[in-house]
């Protein structure tokens, strides 16, 4: 991926920080990751799993509203 898009590497809080246009993804999949402690140190790939969701399409999905938002 370019430089400045989600990674499924990056931090879920740092994330929601810089895109908060992703928010509304989170929220699609019931995901309280906006206030959770987790959020500080989990990826995006560890919440897709916890959430049994592939991880490729998050990620995309998650791009697809920070696209939106320019």
């Amino acid at each position: 991926m370019s430089s400045g898009k989600i990674t499924e590497g990056m931090n879920i809080r740092e994330v929601i920080e810089k895109h908060p246009e992703v928010i509304s993804v989170f929220q699609k999949y019931n995901m309280g990751c906006i206030g959770c402690i987790a959020s500080s140190f989990e990826k995006i790939s560890d919440i897709a799993s916890v959430h049994d969701i592939n991880v490729k399409k998050f990620v995309k999905e998650l791009n697809e509203a920070t696209d939106k938002s320019h």
